[in-house]
């Protein structure tokens, strides 16, 4: 066979390269967010808010948009204004320590401020 010592060469090269994000340790850090200081919880439980927040988003645009509705009723029963500015960030007061740092992390780009106002940074 030609060239055997080159293609396995080649070949470790190629494994190590593709599965060094696995075994290299060079993941990024889970980013710290600033959480509220005066709410202890978010209206619903943070890990369906972690897996979720972005398609109730949707399903509140939706539905205030579209069908005048403006209350939403959580898993405890209470019930919250369907507002991204008036509710999420009354808590979450920092667009750029909560928001911003996620979506970097995970690589995505929401479209929410392309029609909301982001709130004003206080540092």
């Amino acid at each position: 066979m030609y060239n055997t010592g080159k293609v396995l060469t080649g070949l470790v090269l190629f494994v190590g390269f593709i599965t060094y994000p696995f075994w290299g340790g060079e993941a990024s850090p889970v980013p710290k967010l600033q959480k509220p200081e005066k709410e202890k919880q978010c209206i619903e439980p943070v890990a369906f808010m972690r897996a979720q927040h972005m398609q109730m988003l949707d399903d509140w645009r939706n539905d205030v948009v579209r069908q005048a509705t403006r209350k939403y009723t959580a898993v405890d029963g209470k019930q919250h204004n369907m507002s991204l500015q008036n509710t999420c960030m009354k808590c979450h007061t920092s667009k750029k320590e909560f928001c911003d740092k996620c979506h970097t992390y995970a690589g995505v780009s929401p479209f929410c401020w392309t029609c909301h106002v982001p709130p004003k940074e206080t540092t």
